[in-house]
């Protein structure tokens, strides 16, 4: 993942020299180099906040308002225990996701983003909240899935979500097993539209994989 970052950081200082907003690529190119450093809630938050100050003056560019939304959900998954915690970062990262949709309602990855957000909800209480959250997180994989059949994070959410249910339910996770093998040898194979837009998951669809051996 590290190696990765790496790689995507060089590319942006090259593709920002031939840019007619360098300091736009510049700024994403160091903000998303950051990711490879987080590693606590107030890595995130941090991290976060720094995309939504690039949102703030790039207000026609939708990425930034992306990777802030993804902070915050992931910020959500990693705290223990508080509810509410958890609840106000997805209120901060649906404030992000609520405009992602509004500018780009072609883009596979905004609506794969929103199913991730609907399970961080359908996460903090899953008794109460299992039936609401999961309706509304297969709706969304659903339209990222339409928009774009291929996309391997529509694909990871909706392995990661049927193998949880599984789990839930008393089933065996691992009927979803070659699936995820599937998602994992293609991967490489799906090319990003720039260097800025969403690549992440692999490492998760590795994860993936090596729980079904």
């Amino acid at each position: 993942m590290k190696t990765i970052l790496i790689t995507l950081v060089l590319m942006l200082a090259s593709f920002a020299g031939m840019s007619q907003k360098p300091e736009y690529y510049q700024a994403m190119g160091e903000s998303l180099g950051q990711y490879a450093n987080c590693r606590s809630v107030e890595d995130f938050q941090a991290l976060g906040n720094r995309f939504s100050m690039i949102a703030g003056t790039e207000t026609n560019e939708w990425l930034p308002l992306y990777y802030h939304a993804h902070c915050y959900i992931i910020m959500s998954f990693m705290e223990p225990t508080d509810a509410k915690k958890k609840d106000a970062y997805l209120d901060e990262a649906e404030k992000s996701i609520t405009r992602l949709v509004e500018m780009m309602p072609g883009e596979a990855d905004v609506f794969a983003l929103q199913a991730m957000l609907y399970t961080g909800r359908l996460v903090v209480n899953p008794m109460e909240r299992g039936q609401q959250y999961s309706m509304l997180t297969a709706q969304s994989l659903g339209r990222a899935t339409a928009i774009d059949p291929s996309n391997p994070r529509a694909r990871l959410l909706k392995i990661q979500n049927d193998m949880g249910s599984a789990r839930f339910f008393g089933k065996d996770p691992k009927e979803f097993c070659g699936q995820a093998i599937e998602l994992l040898s293609g991967w490489d194979k799906y090319v990003p539209k720039s260097p800025l837009h969403p690549s992440w998951g692999k490492d998760q669809a590795e994860e993936l994989v090596k729980s079904c051996k």
